[in-house]
């Protein structure tokens, strides 16, 4: 049994999986910090609150608070945590990409066409060229 549990666990996949969590994790608080103290206080010089917080809270009969503004918030904060990702990660990464295969001289193959698309592509313009 205790072999069978050692195996599973120095199995590559778990491993990879163990590493990822734990760099995920880093990366997150980066970004994290990221948002929170570069943007968001760029965001309040701009509009003068850093969060939406105390906005738009509407009191429902005993003093039942709903929070759009709390909501507001942590939705702004989603974007702009998926716009450092993508603007900060993403687009480097596809650039030095791009660099690499093409200092290797490696081309990215053409999508194939599927077939029945291409044939229904052939019969839609025919039957257009017809309407005319």
């Amino acid at each position: 049994m205790l072999k069978g549990f050692k195996d599973f666990i120095m199995q590559g996949n778990v491993v990879d999986l163990a590493v990822a969590v734990v760099i995920g994790a880093a990366f997150g608080a980066v970004v994290k910090s990221l948002v929170e103290n570069i943007i968001m206080p760029l965001i309040a010089a701009l509009v003068g609150s850093p969060n939406f917080d105390n906005f738009l809270i509407v009191t429902i009969g005993d003093g039942v608070a709903i929070k759009f503004g709390v909501f507001l918030t942590v939705l702004v904060n989603f974007i702009l945590i998926a716009a450092a990702i993508y603007f900060f990660v993403i687009v480097p990464m596809k650039k030095l990409d791009e660099m690499h295969k093409a200092r290797l001289g490696i081309e990215e193959p053409e999508p194939e066409t599927d077939p029945q698309v291409a044939l229904l592509a052939e019969i839609r313009d025919e039957l257009r060229s017809r309407a005319l």
